[in-house]
C-alpha cells in the first residue's frame, strides 16, 4: 500500500472490458456522456440505500467512505490507517495496486482470517459481477491483504417480509472465490491493456455492435450512435438483435434499403417494412369489426400503477413485486352515453392495497367488460391481490374473468400505420390514431417517473411540493385511460 495514485478503478476496468472506446471517451470526453435519466438515477440510489442496509449484516465497523467521489484516494488512506489500528469491520474499503482502485462493501476479519463482501442490488450473480469480484480480489491481495474468500451479497427475490425487516433473509451470500480466481490469470494483461487505451493519443477505432448494451447500456450512445438515424433497422420490431446487427454490418441502415427477397423477416416485420417504405396503412376491417361487436356494455377502461421496492415495504411483499398504488378507471354505460371517471391514490404512509381493492371493487361494478391495454400486467397484479387477500378473492375474480386488451388489435397488426413505428405500445399508437393526444404537456408523462415519484414519497425523500405531485400523478394516469377512450373511438368508426 505505497501508491496512492491510480488510472483505473473498479468501475472503468468493467467499463474497458465492455468497451475500450466507452473508457476512453469516460476518461478524456467526460463531457460527451448522455444524461443520467431519472429513472437510471433511481436504480443508483436504491444500489446505494441497498449497499447501506447490508452493513448491517456486519455491524458497528468503521467507515472509509471518503468525502465525495473526487477524493477516493482518502479512503484509502484511512483504510490503511484502519487495517494499521487493528479494526475488523471495514465498510468501503478502498485499496491502490498497479495503477488500479478498488472500493469493497464491507472487508470483514473474522477467526479464519479477512474476508471480501461486494453488495448487489440484483437478485442473481452474473458473469459481470465475477469479474468485478476479480479485480477487487488482485487489488486487495496485491496490497498485502491475504483473503480467504470473496462473496456477493444480493437479494433473495424469495423472501417475503413478516413484521420487522430480516436483513439475514432480504439478503443472500454467495461466495464467488473459485469464479474469481478463474479468472484472474487474465487481470494483468487486462489491466496493461486499458492503461495503454486511456494513454493512447485518440479513441481506439471502435463501431458500435451489441456490446453497446451488454451487460450494461452504455452512456456514450449519444456520441457513437449519431449516423444512426432517429428510425432504422434497429427499430424493427422483435428482430434478433443479431440480425439487426448483421443488417448494420451489410450497410443496411434504413427501411428503404433492405432487400426483402433477401432477408429473413416475418410477416408482420414485413408489414412495417413495406407501410414505412410506402406510406402505407393496413387496417383488417373484419377483424376489428369482430373485436369491437365483442365488447360488453357498460365498458370500464382501467389502468394501473406500481412500485416495486427492492427492500419490501409492507407485510406479504417480496423485493421487487410490483404493487399497485393507483388506477384510473373511465367508464361508458353505453356506445353513445357520456364517459364517468374514477380513480384511486394511495396515501404513501400506509399499504395501498386494500384501499385500492375495496376502491377497484366499488367503481368497476359486476357487470360489462375491462378494457386494459397489455392483459399481462393488470391480470398479473390482481392474481398477487387474490393470493394476499383472499377474503376479497370472489370480486377480484370476478373482475379478472372480464378484463379483454386492447392492445390485441394492433399487437396482431390488425391496424398498423407508419407513424406506429413498428411498435404496438400505448405511447406509440395514441399519436398515431389520435395525433391531438399525448403526454407531453404532463408533469409526469411515464409510468417509470410515476412509481419512482410515488416510492420516494413512501420512503420520505420526496423533496418537492406533495400535493402538486399528487395531482399530476393521478393526471398521468387518467391521461392512459383516456387514450383507451379515444383509441376505442377510432377503432368503432371502422365498424
Amino acid at each position: 500500500m505505497k501508491k496512492n495514485t491510480y488510472k483505473l478503478s473498479k468501475s472503468t476496468f468493467i467499463r474497458g472490458l465492455q468497451c475500450e472506446k466507452s473508457l476512453y471517451l469516460y476518461k478524456h470526453h467526460y463531457k460527451s456522456k448522455d444524461p443520467t435519466s431519472t429513472s437510471l438515477q433511481a436504480v443508483f440510489d436504491q444500489g446505494t440505500n441497498i449497499g447501506l442496509l447490508a452493513q448491517e449484516l456486519f455491524p458497528n465497523g468503521v467507515d472509509a467512505s471518503p468525502e465525495n467521489h473526487f477524493k477516493m484516494v482518502e479512503s484509502f488512506r484511512k483504510t490503511l490507517d484502519f487495517i494499521t489500528e487493528g479494526e475488523s469491520i471495514i465498510y468501503e474499503a478502498t485499496f491502490i495496486y498497479n495503477d488500479v482502485l478498488a472500493a469493497l462493501d464491507i472487508l470483514v476479519k473474522d477467526l479464519e482470517g479477512w474476508k471480501a463482501y461486494e453488495v448487489k442490488s440484483s437478485t442473481k450473480v452474473s458473469e459481470t459481477y465475477i469479474k468485478d469480484a476479480a479485480i477487487q480480489y488482485y487489488t486487495i491481495t496485491n496490497s498485502g491483504i491475504d483473503l480467504k474468500d470473496i462473496s456477493i451479497v444480493h437479494i433473495n427475490n424469495q423472501y417475503t417480509k413478516d413484521g420487522e425487516l430480516d436483513i439475514h433473509q432480504l439478503f443472500t451470500i454467495e461466495s464467488v472465490y473459485d469464479e474469481v480466481l478463474e479468472f484472474l490469470p487474465q487481470i494483468p494483461n487486462e489491466v496493461r491493456k486499458l492503461k495503454n487505451v486511456i494513454e493512447s493519443a485518440e479513441a481506439p477505432q471502435k463501431d458500435i455492435g451489441s456490446h453497446c448494451s451488454d451487460p450494461y447500456e452504455c452512456d456514450f450512445k449519444g456520441t457513437c450512435w449519431k449516423h444512426i438515424p432517429q428510425y432504422s433497422v434497429f427499430n424493427i420490431s422483435r428482430l434478433n438483435k443479431d440480425k439487426k446487427f448483421d443488417l448494420y454490418n451489410q450497410g443496411v441502415v434504413t427501411l428503404d434499403q433492405i432487400d426483402l427477397a433477401q432477408t429473413d423477416l416475418n410477416p408482420n416485420q414485413v408489414l412495417q417494412v413495406k407501410s414505412e417504405v410506402n406510406g402505407t396503412s393496413h387496417i383488417d376491417f373484419d377483424e376489428i369489426r369482430n373485436f369491437t361487436n365483442g365488447l360488453n356494455y357498460p365498458l370500464c377502461f382501467l389502468d394501473f400503477e406500481t412500485i416495486g421496492p427492492a427492500i419490501p415495504i409492507y407485510n406479504g411483499s417480496r423485493p421487487y413485486q410490483q404493487l399497485v398504488f393507483q388506477y384510473s378507471l373511465h367508464i361508458q354505460e353505453t356506445s353513445a352515453s357520456d364517459i364517468k371517471h374514477r380513480e384511486y391514490l394511495a396515501s404513501p404512509t400506509e399499504d395501498p392495497r386494500i384501499g385500492f381493492i375495496e376502491q377497484l371493487i366499488q367503481d368497476c361494478g359486476s357487470i360489462g367488460d375491462i378494457l386494459v391495454y397489455n392483459i399481462g400486467f393488470e391480470k398479473g397484479k390482481l392474481i398477487d391481490l387474490i393470493d394476499m387477500f383472499p377474503q376479497y378473492s370472489n370480486q377480484l375474480r370476478g373482475i379478472v374473468n372480464r378484463l379483454k386488451d386492447l392492445m390485441i388489435p394492433f399487437q396482431q397488426k390488425w391496424y398498423y400505420t407508419p407513424e406506429m413505428k413498428g411498435s404496438y405500445s400505448i405511447k406509440h399508437v395514441l399519436p398515431a390514431l389520435v395525433p391531438k393526444l399525448s403526454y407531453n404537456d404532463l408533469e409526469i408523462n411515464e409510468g417509470g417517473n410515476a412509481s419512482n415519484t410515488f416510492l420516494s414519497m413512501v420512503n420520505g425523500t420526496f423533496k418537492g411540493n406533495e400535493p402538486q405531485i399528487r395531482k399530476s400523478l393521478l393526471e398521468y394516469c387518467k391521461r392512459d385511460t383516456y387514450a383507451m377512450v379515444k383509441i376505442l373511438g377510432k377503432l368503432n368508426e371502422l365498424r
